[in-house]
């Protein structure tokens, strides 16, 4: 009886020993715009510090994002870079009712090449002859798109720049397009700009002139593995994230 007791004993120390995850321990898929990766990289970084979970980042547009979990994609958790792909989802069941929340805000810079770039000191300058290429997200479909559109139909420069218009999938590919040379000058996220070295900011779009941007959240309904996934959504509102996402230019948005 003592020996059976001891090796019981043995086996348990080995299996802690060898770093087996605790029963409770899942991974958690999440979905997220192009926008958030580095905020969200050092967040998702931060909770497995404290955390046997696993979370796994899929990043890229948020209206490809919406429509692949549309389609069946397993995801744990949207976090979206405007709300009308978040409401595509949610007027459809896909979401978890009460789990949906806005996070984040955002304003919008134009840009040029941080070497030799065109001389742009405000946004009606994407109208001269001489700015032929002018890179955006996919005014149609891609969420930077979207606003940067909305902001100069606002302004009254939509219908002379809208033929200079370069679309790309999301943000960083504006960015990237600028950054190469491939464009003149983009509009795109303030926190994207402040990431990239290859590119300045030439111009800051005032809050008040610029569209409400909004960055919502929230669990995507018959996620594989809910308890883990309500774990991470809510560190996603805590005050470490927030400093996380203001440290990286973004506005914190803090709903009751």
């Amino acid at each position: 009886m003592r020996l059976a007791r001891t090796i019981r004993h043995l086996l348990l120390v080995i299996c802690l020993g060898s770093g087996v995850p605790h029963l409770s321990a899942a991974d958690v898929t999440v979905f997220a715009a192009a926008s958030l990766i580095e905020s969200l990289q050092e967040i998702g970084a931060d909770f497995e510090k404290q955390s046997d979970d696993k979370i796994i980042f899929d990043f890229g547009a948020s209206s490809t994002l919406a429509r692949q979990i549309q389609e069946g994609a397993p995801a744990d958790i949207f976090f979206s870079a405007d709300e009308p792909q978040m409401n595509r989802l949610e007027n459809e069941g896909l979401l978890v009712a009460g789990s949906r929340r806005n996070r984040l805000s955002n304003s919008l810079v134009v840009v040029v090449a941080a070497n030799q770039g065109a001389v742009v000191r405000s946004a009606k300058d994407l109208a001269r002859p001489d700015i032929q290429r002018v890179a955006l997200g996919d005014p149609k479909a891609v969420p930077i798109g979207i606003y940067a559109r909305k902001y100069l139909e606002k302004a009254g420069l939509w219908d002379v720049v809208a033929p200079k218009v370069v679309p790309t999938e999301n943000v960083r590919g504006a960015l990237a397009a600028v950054g190469s040379g491939n464009a003149d000058a983009s509009i795109v996220y303030k926190t994207d700009a402040l990431i990239s070295s290859n590119v300045v900011i030439a111009y800051s779009v005032p809050l008040e002139e610029g569209p409400d941007i909004r960055y919502p959240v929230a669990l995507v309904q018959g996620g594989r593995n809910p308890k883990a996934s309500k774990r991470f959504l809510a560190f996603l509102a805590s005050g470490a994230s927030a400093r996380v996402f203001e440290k990286r230019g973004f506005v914190v948005i803090r709903e009751p």
